[in-house]
């Protein structure tokens, strides 16, 4: 009797521990695993293979859970992929913003707006220095002239200086001449008045 409880005890014991090792196994390996476990830990029958229940429904139990969380990944994959498109998309605009303003702004760098037109650099550094040109030259023009016209006014007003000092030298001649024959005159109207 003795042995008959020592031989249930480690059936038991071993039924309790290959149970819990199969459970463990089957409750953490990876699906593919789970089947070569229950292909390889089941009976044979002829040329079937028996296999417990509940290892099957466990294991399609485990087989549903990864498909479920398979799809749930790959529903928040496919959200992650469809936000990173638009993402790109917004990223592609922005992008074809960024180089259009570029070119707008190397255009707007290669000309100058003269006048309401756009002039490109080399054409309106041209037309500046020609303007440039054009007023130094008329500035020299205006300063030869201005100093022509100095000079002529320095001999005018020296010539009218000397005309000024012969008038005046005329007009002292004069008024002494006038003078002069007043005397003579007032001379000769005393003299007749004497007379």
């Amino acid at each position: 009797m003795r042995t008959y409880i020592f031989i249930v005890i480690a059936l038991f014991t071993l039924t309790s521990s290959f149970s819990q090792a199969t459970k463990k196994f089957i409750d953490t390996g990876s699906v593919k695993n789970q089947f070569d476990y229950l292909i390889n830990k089941s009976n044979r029958y002829q040329k079937y293979k028996v296999v417990e229940i509940t290892w099957l429904s466990k294991l399609k139990s485990n087989v549903a859970d990864s498909l479920r969380t398979s799809a749930i990944e790959i529903s928040d994959n496919y959200a992650i992929i469809n936000i990173q498109k638009d993402t790109i998309k917004s990223l592609k605009a922005s992008l074809d913003t960024s180089k259009n303003t570029i070119a707008s702004l190397n255009s707007e760098k290669q000309h100058i707006s003269f006048l309401g037109m756009q002039a490109s650099k080399p054409f309106f550094k041209t037309l500046v220095f020609s303007i440039i040109g054009i007023l130094i030259f008329l500035l020299v023009i205006f300063i030869t002239k201005f100093k022509q016209s100095y000079g002529i006014i320095k001999e005018v007003e020296l010539n009218l200086k000397e005309t000024e000092a012969e008038f005046e030298t005329h007009r002292k001649r004069a008024l002494e001449r006038e003078q002069k024959v007043m005397r003579k005159l007032q001379d000769e109207l005393n003299k007749q008045k004497k007379e």
